[in-house]
């Protein structure tokens, strides 16, 4: 009996992102195009199979394949590395408007450094909106040049992106990880932060880096976060550039608060589960010590 009450505690549900990626049941969408692969260039064969079936490729009814290169970071990024190792890959599957961003890493145990929330937002200061992407990678890789992919990916469907805000989204996911792996951050918190911040941009509109500095400062006290002087000084530098981009900011509003309501949810769900965890430790603690006192 006890061991199925164990059991029983540990079949729980795992999500905490929502997967909702494109399917060839819908048929290609004539309005935007197949979905679009896009391949890091330095996959090897095998590797690359491996990615196709991570996102499902041979599942499309129709699917435009692409890679992705040093050449591609550069175009992209400023002062970017042409000769950069590119592993990470992503399919795109544009939507219709007002259907926002779905972010789904498919291989999250080969993703180290980014989550979805962190892709959200980045491709939001980029420019991306309203579409389904999947991201995947065949080994343990950080996972940044999934975003030049999906910029790629972006463009070849039919849209143009802004050099500048794509610099600027790679500049905020550098700093994500920044602060989630070398100031140890949570991620989910260092997600939240940077949403919360924007928001603040975008409704209050500041005139300069000192309004800029004052809206950090303000998050970082009510959220309960302390920086060395350095990460202050990178996030401040950071949103004082988002605040120079050719934004519309009325809109972008609604779009971040939508992503705001998604962190809060994840935020709360790594809450409950701290909380289910010490229930199952203590169950399984007091099982331990019953059977201690049958040998005494």
């Amino acid at each position: 009996m006890a061991a199925m009450i164990a059991l029983s505690l540990l079949v729980i549900p795992t999500s905490a992102f929502a997967s909702t990626g494109s399917s060839s049941s819908e048929g290609v969408n004539e309005k935007f195009g197949p979905p679009i692969v896009v391949y890091g260039a330095d996959l090897s064969d095998s590797e690359k199979e491996s990615v196709k079936k991570s996102l499902s490729v041979e599942d499309e009814a129709e699917v435009k394949e692409i890679e992705v290169d040093g050449d591609d970071l550069v175009t992209y990024i400023q002062d970017g590395d042409a000769s950069a190792n590119m592993y990470s890959s992503a399919k795109i599957t544009r939507k219709d408007e007002g259907k926002g961003l779905v972010i789904d890493i498919v291989t999250e145990e080969n993703i180290t450094q980014v989550t979805s929330e962190m892709y959200a937002n980045a491709m939001l200061t980029a420019g991306i909106e309203n579409a389904v992407v999947e991201v995947a990678a065949p080994k343990k890789v950080t996972g940044h040049s999934a975003l030049v992919g999906i910029y790629k990916a972006y463009e070849v469907s039919g849209e143009k992106l802004d050099p500048e805000r794509t610099d600027v989204a790679n500049d905020e996911l550098s700093v994500a990880t920044i602060l989630a792996n070398e100031a140890g951050i949570d991620e989910a918190k260092v997600s939240e932060l940077l949403t919360e911040i924007k928001k603040d941009i975008a409704e209050k509109n500041p005139a300069s880096k000192e309004e800029v500095e004052k809206i950090v400062t303000d998050q970082l006290d009510r959220l309960q976060i302390e920086l060395s002087p350095e990460d202050r000084q990178l996030l401040i530098d950071l949103m004082d550039r988002i605040r120079q981009l050719d934004i519309d900011f009325s809109k972008w509003s609604d779009q971040l608060s939508d992503l705001s309501s998604t962190i809060d949810g994840i935020i709360g769900d790594i809450a409950d589960n701290e909380g289910f965890w010490q229930k199952v430790k203590d169950f399984f603690q007091s099982l331990a010590d019953s059977l201690k006192s049958l040998f005494k």
